[in-house]
């Protein structure tokens, strides 16, 4: 089977090495900005799914035109800049009988899905409390630069939408359990940034001339929320706390045990308890639940990351490609539109300085 991979950057040649490890898919990379390219992956039969790795304003275009083609789709995340035009490929996606994918990979963690079985399996009790935070660096000075800041190619949010729905996405999906109501607050510490005249990769350092640009997204957001009647939580996205690489921090507490989890130290998962020793348990296929061990390809003592977690997510999309009648083990383009519909009321909340409710 052959994939176009669309776009070039960071995110394009992380996709492209987890669809090679799956040796049976065969990427076919095109340039996010050649519109040609693009037009001549979606006419050529051979291919039959799309990935869509561009800034986040051509993620609604570019879907849809792959869709409209009779392409299956994986798409980044955001899934578009707002819930109209992400609603707009969940209906189109269903009426075409196309696989559809919003890639929050981050849920693909073998410890992350271990926890969630915990839950299921009633070992943390009933839930009362659900916390954390995603912390970045990268764009702690002035002179740094990406195009995510520029609200026309990333959206009208930056921290909640890039990071934040990431932290979001996981807490519903350990949880099982909606947010239904939130406060937020956004912060811009730099209104204006040094934009240099050459583009720069997603994480590098600039270099060379700038230009004195202003900024409309956010830096920082902090957000308290609601699951309903009984359960509470608070998260905090950022892109500038120093020495934070790629931190998603989540810790959730029931009424028989806790949980917490570091994404920098993804092979280990924190267990605490009332009255015995709290636990840190390590990685290992073997001691994991039933349900998360498909997660883990490697043995215990062998660490698996980042890119791992794309592997697992494409796996599985492309295994209901091959078989139309296999259940979707993956987020989808609703769980896409569903985090959209967290931002606009995280959006909403800051601009009234009040609570907001989430849609179910």
């Amino acid at each position: 089977m052959k994939a176009a991979i669309v776009g070039s950057g960071f995110m394009g040649r992380v996709h492209a090495e987890a669809v090679r490890r799956l040796g049976s898919v065969e990427p076919i990379a095109v340039g996010g900005r050649d519109e040609a390219a693009f037009r001549a992956a979606l006419a050529n039969p051979g291919i039959k799914s799309v990935h869509i790795c561009t800034p986040n304003a051509a993620h609604f275009p570019m879907a849809k035109a792959a869709l409209e083609a009779g392409k299956h789709v994986l798409c980044e995340k955001p899934l578009a800049t707002s819930p109209a035009d992400a609603r707009a490929l969940v209906d189109l996606a269903r009426a075409k009988n196309l696989r559809n994918c919003t890639c929050h990979n981050l849920r693909y963690y073998p410890m992350v899905q271990h926890m969630r079985r915990m839950r299921e399996d009633g070992d943390l009790g009933e839930i009362l409390v659900v916390q954390g935070t995603y912390s970045q660096d990268w764009l702690l000075y002035d002179t740094d630069w990406n195009w995510r800041i520029d609200s026309k190619e990333g959206g009208p949010s930056r921290a909640l939408a890039d990071i934040g729905s990431h932290f979001c996405d996981m807490a519903e999906h350990v949880t099982g359990q909606r947010i239904t109501s939130l406060c937020a607050d956004l912060q811009t510490f730099h209104k204006k940034r040094q934009k240099p005249k050459v583009a720069v990769e997603a994480f590098a350092r600039a270099t060379g001339d700038y230009e004195t640009v202003a900024v409309e997204s956010e830096d920082f957001g902090a957000v308290m929320f609601r699951m309903g009647d009984r359960v509470r939580g608070a998260f905090t996205a950022s892109q500038v706390s120093a020495g934070r690489k790629n931190r998603l921090s989540i810790e959730i507490y029931g009424s028989k045990s806790g949980v917490a989890w570091d994404q920098e130290r993804p092979d280990e998962l924190w267990i605490g308890n009332r009255n015995t020793n709290n636990q840190v348990i390590i990685k290992d296929p073997g001691l994991l639940k039933e349900g998360a061990r498909s997660y883990a390809d490697l043995p215990g003592g062998h660490s698996e990351g980042y890119d791992d977690t794309f592997k697992q997510v494409f796996r599985r999309f492309y295994v209901s490609i091959e078989d139309p009648s296999a259940e979707p083990e993956y987020p989808e383009f609703a769980d896409g539109l569903r985090q959209l519909v967290i931002l606009d009321a995280e959006l909403e909340s800051h601009r009234r300085h009040g609570w907001a409710d989430v849609p179910r």
